[in-house]
């Protein structure tokens, strides 16, 4: 049983930064641990993944450049360091993971992914 808890949204001002942590609970790991973001009336997108063992990352084309996703395998903590954040950037965020036995693909599906934290909000106002 694998569990994620996500820490560290708020409310900032455009132009600010923030880090989101993921601590991954339980005796194992994933393959890959990505963010998704939701805002009010729209689907859960994908932000951001990282593979676990060599730590291969991807990026959506709306935050390359502003945020940095890394993984420290020994604490099992995936970090979101968000920068330059926009008003855009408001919604809740979520830490996802997938199970090894489906492999080492950062998807950019919220089906690709088999554990998910219970979200941190994070607002930027203008």
């Amino acid at each position: 049983q694998v569990q994620l808890v996500e820490s560290g949204g708020g409310l900032v001002q455009a132009g600010a930064s923030l880090r989101l942590s993921c601590a991954t609970l339980g005796r194992t790991t994933q393959s890959v641990m990505a963010w998704f973001r939701q805002a009010p009336g729209k689907e859960r997108e994908f932000v951001s993944g990282i593979t676990w063992g060599n730590g291969t990352t991807a990026y959506s084309d709306s935050v390359k450049g502003r945020f940095t996703i890394s993984r420290d395998t020994a604490r099992k903590m995936t970090t979101l360091q968000l920068t330059s954040l926009k008003p855009d950037d408001t919604a809740v965020y979520y830490c996802a993971g997938r199970n090894w036995a489906r492999g080492i693909v950062i998807s950019r599906l919220v089906s690709g992914y088999d554990n998910w934290g219970q979200g941190t909000q994070v607002t930027v106002s203008s």
